[in-house]
């Protein structure tokens, strides 16, 4: 015998409601920490003058050292890891710092002078400085009467 429910929506909302929370934390959690063999993504700013190109990444925790970057012909690629402190006593209920492996990598659409590059750390903050080529850079250029 087949029994007739009625339908109720706020019994599908709350069900949708937990769904959206549920996928939400998923990708959250996969946005910032390491699952299997793949890297979160290493946020950014980059801005242009007119000498150099400048590439700012927050990497907290991290020693200069443990900051691999790499600039091949015009791909850029920053790697490193994050780890995070392990202690199976702890039950969190707030975990939001990013964890795990990271990487970046950018194509560089402006020629670089690779002998002037240079690379700074300080209080948690990578800075990239990569000079134009001399090519590129603007030039002032003289208009000549008659």
């Amino acid at each position: 015998m087949t029994r007739l429910s009625r339908w109720d929506p706020l019994r599908e909302m709350i069900t949708m409601r937990q769904a959206v929370d549920r996928m939400l934390d998923e990708a959250f959690a996969r946005g910032t920490e390491t699952r299997g063999t793949g890297a979160w993504l290493l946020p950014m700013d980059a801005y242009i003058t007119d000498e150099a190109i400048v590439i700012r990444a927050d990497v907290p925790g991290l020693k200069p050292e443990e900051i691999d970057i790499t600039l091949e012909g015009d791909t850029l690629t920053i790697r490193g890891e994050i780890k995070r402190e392990e202690e199976n006593q702890r039950k969190y209920v707030l975990l939001e710092r990013p964890t795990g492996k990271f990487e970046r990598t950018l194509t560089i659409n402006t020629p670089i002078d690779h002998d002037r590059v240079e690379a700074t750390f300080k209080d948690g903050v990578l800075t990239l400085t990569l000079p134009k080529a001399e090519a590129v850079k603007p030039r002032q250029i003289t208009v000549k009467a008659g």
